[in-house]
């Protein structure tokens, strides 16, 4: 166990509901995203490195894993159940919650996979749909949330909001499928 990553991952969690968010961005969707990438990107890795024994009990393999959190981040961005978790504290804490399991599940399938190749394969997928995900939420041409909120529109709050997620999930299952590559080489190098 590794106390540091443990408590470092729970007190990010605890953060991320304390700090004023929507304050900071002074609008809703950019706090959403970043609540949405430290319970995906951030978070997650940190708990299955500070408590091993939960995160083998969590394992699937990568790229079950990688899938089952590709479906559940596309189907909360779609605008139905966006509009749910953003209208009823029933939805907020659903959306929010599979957030974490499936991060957990990414995380730990892939730091703990037996063949740390799949593991960096899981985590470049991830990376790959996050990306993807991302870039249409930048570019899309109008707000695609506001409506269903009930809110003004605002196209450079949910801008900045697909800017988070690829600034921060992007690079890090990016750099942490690389990390993981790099092991498995130095693996087959030393079976050589």
């Amino acid at each position: 166990m590794r106390p540091a990553a443990l408590v470092s991952g729970l007190a990010l969690a605890g953060a991320i509901w304390i700090a004023p968010l929507n304050g900071w961005f002074g609008a809703a969707f950019p706090a959403h995203m970043l609540r949405h990438m430290m319970l995906v990107a951030v978070i997650p890795p940190l708990l299955v490195l500070g408590a091993p024994r939960l995160a083998d009990r969590l394992a699937l393999s990568p790229m079950v894993a990688a899938a089952v959190e590709f479906v559940v981040v596309w189907a909360w961005h779609l605008p139905g159940a966006y509009g749910l978790a953003f209208l009823e504290s029933f939805g907020l804490v659903a959306e929010q919650a599979s957030f974490l399991v499936a991060g957990l599940v990414v995380w730990a399938g892939c730091l703990r996979a037996e063949q740390p190749l799949l593991g960096a394969g899981g985590l470049l997928l991830t990376s790959m749909h996050m990306t993807l995900l991302g870039a249409l939420i930048v570019l899309a041409p109008r707000d695609l949330y506001s409506e269903i909120c009930g809110l003004a529109p605002d196209l450079g709050g949910q801008q900045l909001g697909g800017l988070l997620m690829l600034g921060i999930g992007t690079p890090i299952y990016l750099v942490a499928g690389l990390i993981l590559t790099g092991r498995a080489l130095g693996r087959t190098e030393e079976r050589i």
